[in-house]
């Protein structure tokens, strides 16, 4: 098939299914573009090994379910609450509470927000699957489950800077770039601690429509403070100097973790 026969079938294509123009925009190769037009080239964020963060690898609640996190970035997110005095913790995305149920483990005070039950079904998500959200978290008297969309939700009106935050809501460009322009304009005190989840699609190669949303939504004079978290799917601003380096990718392991799984019944 040569080009002219190509261009004519994907065109045919498009006219045929114009969602189809939606993976075209939405590509790694247009948001590849999008860095380097924006932000010249950056494709990858510099990395800090997570032995900086994380001290305690003990987790108490983890499903090995679909949809979540790595071990890794509960734990990283468990081990910065955990050195924050009486954190306060903030999250967009419940989905089955998992991630808050561990934190509040040792946080103050948690607060997790997501689409109310009525909009997840009028999205045409089954009933079950909106029902499984907070699952984990809900009944705890120290976690506050708000409802609404990120996009339209008065983050000013809640009249409270956090210590910890975690974004890891609806993961396309839009509502990257919103969160993360709402949270620093209306959540973030001088030292908070941002994280952000599935900037990578795996702990070695970042998703680069997420990278977009958080390099366009963050203020320039905060992203000297912006990181990869080495062996999870985070990205971290961290207020405070520490070390960080180019990584080449892929990878050789210089670091093995040891693994003591024990089971229990919920």
């Amino acid at each position: 098939m040569n080009k002219f026969q190509k261009l004519f079938k994907g065109l045919s294509l498009l006219i045929k299914r114009p969602s189809l123009i939606n993976k075209i925009i939405r590509s790694e190769e247009a948001w590849s573009l999008h860095l380097k037009k924006h932000h010249r080239g950056i494709i990858q964020l510099p990395t800090v090994d997570i032995g900086e963060f994380v001290k305690d690898f003990q987790l108490s609640n983890y499903t090995f379910l679909g949809g979540g996190s790595l071990p890794t970035d509960i734990l990283l997110l468990k081990n910065l609450a955990q050195k924050i005095p009486d954190c306060s913790y903030f999250e967009i995305g419940t989905w089955r509470g998992e991630s808050v149920i561990n934190i509040v483990e040792v946080a103050k005070e948690c607060f997790t927000l997501n689409l109310s039950r009525e909009e997840i079904i009028s999205l045409g998500l089954s009933t079950r699957y909106a029902d499984l959200h907070g699952i984990l978290s809900k009944g705890n008297k120290n976690i506050t489950h708000l409802e609404g969309n990120s996009m339209s939700f008065n983050f000013e009106g809640l009249q409270k800077k956090f210590d910890l935050i975690f974004i890891d809501g609806n993961h396309e460009y839009e509502y990257v770039k919103n969160d993360t322009e709402k949270v620093f304009q209306h959540l973030v005190h001088e030292n908070t601690i941002v994280v952000w989840h599935d900037y990578a699609e795996h702990p070695e190669k970042s998703r680069k429509e997420v990278l977009s949303g958080i390099l366009d939504g963050i203020p320039s004079t905060h992203l000297k403070h912006l990181y990869h978290v080495s062996h999870s799917l985070c990205a971290i601003y961290y207020p405070k100097p520490i070390e960080s380096r180019e990584i080449e990718f892929p990878m050789a392991p210089t670091t093995t973790f040891e693994i003591d799984l024990k089971r229990k019944e919920v």
